[in-house]
């Protein structure tokens, strides 16, 4: 049976921790190491990270020190591990903590390694087109994501699919990776191999910068964008509106839209990017090939709603526009 120490924090790391905890014939999950307690909601409340409480559910021990810190090490030393899995713990672990492992970290990365090394690597895959991704296990070096691979697990990207559908469909499938491969290492029936050289895409973070939608591309752009930003950071532009009561501007989110399909009855001609068009069942806003069609929607202040709703209620008329 393996000893293992679990590292995560965020809800995508639930089910890896869950399968290696409840497979008691190959597993003991001796600790759990997550990120410390942070303040969540309007009141700025501590609220544990998901992986946590999931611990804490578990009755497995939990450690929230800083892997900086001058007793970090012989902290993990005590618990008795053997090896480390490591499922989005947020964390850079230095040297000195990799080597305190005797059989080493082993980390689940949502990329088909060595594409799309770094911190969002699913949206990343969803904004650049790709219709092919997977899950990587491999073993954590100084480097980022440049360690040996023990296996991969590829899936395809749903033409509709957002960042956190295609996460979470990750999530599931690489628990299984994860587990299956730590096995086969500790019976010696796999050995790391080392990921060619090469210059690769880097998943950079997404920020809520990048995620201010631009209609002034050909449709498909926008449309991954709002997928990939989708939930976080949230893709969102203003609409701007000149009425009778004077100019308004509203900052609003977009949850879901779809590219008009060449099929469809009533789609706008000549509609200039950017640019709202509303009919009783559709709400279109312009880009510079085809129309893209608003379908959920999150206007400041407001609960998600069908786009179409909102916009009745905020009576938005033709000629508003986006930016």
């Amino acid at each position: 049976m393996m000893k293992i120490l679990f590292a995560g924090t965020p809800d995508v790391a639930l089910p890896s921790l869950r399968l290696l905890a409840g497979d008691q014939e190959h597993f003991h999950v001796v600790a759990v190491l997550t990120r410390p307690d942070a303040p969540k909601g309007r009141g700025r409340r501590l609220e544990p990270s998901p992986v946590k409480a999931a611990a804490l559910d578990l009755g497995i021990p939990v450690i929230e020190a800083d892997p900086k810190g001058v007793d970090f090490v012989d902290r993990l030393r005590r618990t008795g591990a053997e090896y480390a899995a490591v499922v989005a713990y947020g964390q850079i672990l230095k040297k000195p903590v990799l080597d305190a492992m005797p059989g080493g970290w082993y980390n689940l990365h949502f990329s088909l390694l060595p594409q799309w090394r770094g911190a969002a690597p699913v949206q990343r895959a969803i904004w650049s087109g790709e219709t092919i991704t997977g899950a990587t296990v491999f073993r954590l070096t100084p480097g980022m994501d440049e360690g040996p691979i023990l296996a991969q697990s590829t899936v395809e990207i749903g033409p509709h699919e957002t960042s956190g559908q295609l996460l979470n469909r990750l999530a599931e499938d690489g628990s299984h990776l994860l587990a299956a491969s730590l096995e086969a290492l500790a019976e010696g029936r796999v050995l790391p191999v080392d990921q060619p050289h090469g210059a690769y895409e880097v998943a950079r973070k997404v920020t809520s910068q990048d995620a201010h939608i631009r209609f002034d591309l050909p449709v498909f752009a926008p449309d991954r964008q709002i997928r990939a930003c989708t939930p976080n950071p949230g893709a969102w532009c203003q609409v701007h509106e000149d009425g009778k009561g004077g100019s308004r501007v509203t900052q609003v989110k977009v949850l879901e839209a779809a590219p008009a399909r060449p099929d469809q009855s009533g789609l706008p001609e000549g509609l200039r990017p950017g640019c709202l068009y509303m009919t009783k069942k559709h709400i279109w806003v312009g880009t510079s090939s085809a129309p893209l069609e608003l379908l959920q929607v999150k206007a400041a202040g407001k609960k998600a709603m069908r786009a179409i709703d909102w916009a009745r209620g905020a009576r938005l008329e033709n000629g508003a526009y986006c930016d």
